[in-house]
């Protein structure tokens, strides 16, 4: 994919203008490193702040009495532990048990 064909997040511009080094990531343009590296990268984190883009990320919403078992079927942890308000870090996987991406659940 060339990079005029890649979705931008609202914060593209952002991301150029403070050098960062862009690559596809699943057809977003998107930061994968700042010219600084990732050593000082982590040192501001976690002496000043840090902010990831979360803009290219999906949401999905799943109801009805069926909603667990389903979700239970695509993520690694079991979803019926949970009660509402909580979060759970978890990750989505292919039938035969490989990664596709963590989420919360």
């Amino acid at each position: 994919m060339t990079t005029s064909s890649l979705k931008q997040t609202p914060l593209h511009a952002m991301h150029v203008r403070m050098n960062g080094r862009m690559i596809d990531f699943g057809g977003w343009d998107m930061p994968v490193q700042y010219s600084l590296g990732t050593v000082q990268e982590h040192l501001r984190t976690r002496t000043h702040a840090g902010l990831f883009d979360v803009s290219h990320m999906g949401e999905i919403d799943v109801r009805g009495p069926r909603a667990i078992p389903f979700v239970n079927r695509l993520v690694s942890n079991d979803a019926s532990k949970l009660v509402d308000g909580q979060a759970q870090y978890s990750a989505l996987t292919t039938p035969e048990g490989t990664v596709v991406d963590d989420l919360l659940v």
